[in-house]
């Protein structure tokens, strides 16, 4: 307590030497090119007309986005320091979403894991890789929930489900931030985003406007947020999209009355890139000003990229729109940050050259990325075909047998020249006379040539391994795509494989779920290998081989056709439910051509071993609000090579004051178990995990049945009931 008010006076006392200009351009943040000391060549006297800012406005800002290392951050910060009449260090933040130079899976992916330790020890190793590099804040982790697979940022979350997505949240905050990022300069502030809703956009694009109820806000996409922040994580970015008809980033009710007043926020908040100005097309700002003025209101503390607080707010509150008291409430928050990180004694805080040379990408870092990629993958098909025998010839195939971009969306500091390739992983683990490989075609074209080339590499081999999947430029930010099948040319590619009627494997390297028809109905076995990072070839070749047996489950399912989307497991009932599943039914809800059901369902996921539940055991049929019961299940390894199993529990509410879920996650337990090996596992439940939002808004849980069921996924598994009373 005391450290805070020593904090709050000096921070008082600097805000009071400020002038108005000098507090508004704090609001400000430019990228790292604009600065004195920067690396960059780049002539900025065309990019400062265009935001009608001058180099004053540079001296004075807050915060920088981006750069390229400890030695332009330094530069940068030490020149910065020569004109900023105050001396007030710049913030550095940058987007280290799955590591900085060592690249880890897409978290996507690190949310098939289902392994919060190795989450968190990824985001510590992101962390120190860029606090040595200068990086100060990152902008994550970003926790929307979504449940539309032609969403191009599915791949930047961790799935469609609250309680898996708030598991990551937490994990991800611990280990970029450490237990007090204050005396820590291994590790950088998290920013979590993208508040709120972003991952709901009408029809899977992007920026699109996004349309929910309150209670539907508060039950599904709000937990994850929260969770960041009860975790600690020091900063909220805004959202691009509407959240009842509002942007984000005007969003008074959603921003001051949830976010600060509800909730206790008292970080900073930052726009997204541009979301200030976008006011204006989105209708709700006339003019830059007016988009000034709702965005200071909603309380977004800095304004990325686009200079409307810059050029407007002084206006403001000369002539009465605003006050200058909510100018000071944001400098103060900006400025109790840069002192919570210590920028004010030392402004290049963790930036080091050295350490840089030596920590960044270093082996042991690599081999954390390895372990991960190898607990990311989902096997989805395997029919005696893997793992593969290392004296097999094997006909490696595809334009992701020797690709770099296996790195994914959001890894701008990693090296796609560094990353193992999938045909360089093989190599280490058989003769390599036993592999020939072929390109077959390339993401989205190919030609004749290439497919006879193919054809005649995979007539001399014993088992063909095709690798394919999207360029990483077709998921990310924008990359929505409404067909979400694999390109045209690969789906041709398995057809002509499959004419030689040899074993076929395919490994598959994407930033979503997919449509997979022509993959896992031609395919003997399918590994979903995300975008595995920058050991992807080493951590494939493990896979392939069984020296690592696959363990990932979905956190998202699969869809049958992109009609169903968007499908998810934890849906509501209908009055109508297909429940005989019958074609001569028609007036239930269901499609006439395909079926309402996934064609993967979240938490699947196979292994080179078989797993056998039994003996699954509720300690009461009744429970309390001052009670709880155990769930306990015995896991046996039924096969002849050690594994891991994710035992999932879910719950449904019976009846409830409104439609609930037929199915919701509410706990897991990954266990290893070696051959024949059996343990048991047990899980806690409480009346307090019943709880939801009620028509109200008021947070409660309704006496009576209940259903529980434990298995391997949201489908499978065995079903007990209880009941609760108040």
């Amino acid at each position: 307590m005391e450290a805070k008010q020593m904090t709050d006076v000096r921070v008082t006392k600097l805000l009071e030497k400020m002038t108005l200009d000098e507090k508004i351009d704090q609001l400000m943040q430019l990228a790292a090119f604009f600065y004195d000391g920067a690396s960059s060549d780049g002539e900025i006297t065309g990019p400062m007309e265009d935001l009608g800012i001058s180099k004053q406005t540079i001296h004075n800002s807050g915060s920088v986005l981006g750069g390229s290392g400890a030695k332009e951050v330094i530069s940068i910060q030490k020149e910065h320091l020569k004109t900023n009449r105050l001396g007030i260090p710049l913030l550095i933040m940058a987007d280290i979403i799955h590591g900085f130079k060592t690249i880890f899976p897409v978290p996507l992916a690190i949310g098939s894991s289902w392994d919060v330790r190795l989450a968190e020890k990824s985001a510590e190793i992101a962390a120190l890789e860029a606090s040595v590099a200068g990086v100060h804040v990152t902008f994550a982790p970003m926790v929307d929930l979504v449940r539309d697979p032609r969403w191009g940022r599915v791949m930047e979350t961790t799935g469609e489900d609250p309680f898996l997505n708030g598991e990551f949240a937490k994990a991800f905050v611990r280990g970029f931030q450490g237990e007090n990022v204050t005396n820590d300069t291994n590790r950088v502030a998290a920013c979590v985003k993208h508040f709120a809703a972003y991952g709901a956009p009408e029809g899977g694009r992007d920026y699109n406007t996004v349309n929910m109820s309150e209670r539907d806000l508060r039950e599904n996409y709000l937990p994850a947020y929260k969770a960041a922040l009860d975790a600690g994580a020091q900063m909220v970015m805004t959202a691009f999209n509407t959240v009842d008809g509002i942007p984000a980033s005007g969003n008074e009710k959603l921003m001051r009355e949830l976010l600060r007043d509800e909730w206790g926020f008292d970080g900073v908040v930052i726009s997204d890139w541009g979301a200030i100005k976008e006011m204006i097309p989105h209708g709700i700002a006339a003019d830059e000003s007016e988009a000034a003025k709702k965005g200071l209101k909603a309380g977004v503390d800095i304004e990325m990229m686009t200079s409307t607080y810059v050029k407007n707010l002084q206006t403001l509150v000369e002539q009465g729109g605003i006050s200058e008291e909510l100018i000071n409430e944001s400098v103060r928050r900006i400025l109790q940050l840069k002192e919570k990180l210590g920028l004010f004694e030392n402004p290049y805080r963790g930036a080091n050259e050295q350490l840089e040379e030596e920590l960044v990408f270093s082996e042991e870092h690599r081999q954390i990325a390895c372990e991960l990629a190898t607990k990311s993958s989902v096997l989805l098909k395997n029919k005696h075909v893997l793992p593969l025998d290392r004296e097999q010839k094997v006909a490696l195939i595809g334009p992701f047998a020797h690709n770099g971009d296996v790195l994914g969306p959001w890894s701008w500091a990693g090296s796609r020249e560094n990353a193992v390739k999938v045909d360089e992983g093989i190599k280490t683990k058989i003769d390599p006379v036993n592999l020939i490989v072929a390109q077959g075609c390339d993401i989205d074209t190919g030609t004749e040539e290439q497919v006879a080339k193919a054809v005649q590499a995979a007539s001399t081999a014993d088992v063909i391994v095709l690798a394919l999947g999207e360029r990483s430029e077709m998921s990310g930010e924008a990359g929505c795509r409404a067909d979400i099948r694999l390109p045209q040319v690969q789906l041709d590619l398995i057809k002509e494989m499959k004419k030689l009627t040899k074993p076929i494997a395919i490994v598959l390297f994407n930033g979503r779920p997919l449509d997979l028809h022509g993959v896992l109905d031609q395919a003997d076995a399918v590994l979903e290998a995300w975008y595995p990072g920058s050991e992807a070839g080493t951590a494939i070749a493990d896979l392939l081989y069984g020296d690592v047996n696959p363990s990932g489950k979905l956190p998202m399912s699969f869809p049958y056709s992109v009609g169903q989307v968007p499908v998810y497991y934890n849906h509501y009932n209908t009055g109508r439910p297909d429940i005989n599943k019958s074609p001569a039914e028609r007036y239930v809800s269901k499609y006439l051509d395909i079926p309402n059901e996934p064609l993967l369902p979240f938490g699947f996921g196979l292994s080179y071993t078989t797993f056998q539940y039994s003996d699954t055991k509720i300690s009461s049929d009744t429970l309390t609000s001052d009670s709880e019961i155990t769930i306990s299940t015995h896991i046996t390894n039924t096969g002849n090579v050690a594994g891991e199993e994710v035992v999932q529990l879910y719950v449904r509410d019976m009846v409830g004051e409104v439609v609930r879920p037929i199915k919701e996650l509410k706990g897991y337990e990954k266990v290893h178990l070696n051959p024949g090996e059996k343990k048991e596992v047990t899980f806690i439940l409480t009346e307090e995990q019943l709880r939801y939002f009620h028509a109200d808004l008021s947070f409660t849980s309704d006496p009576g049945k209940f259903t529980v069921f434990v298995g391997p996924n949201s489908v499978d598994g065995a079903e007990l009931t209880f009941e609760l009373i108040n």
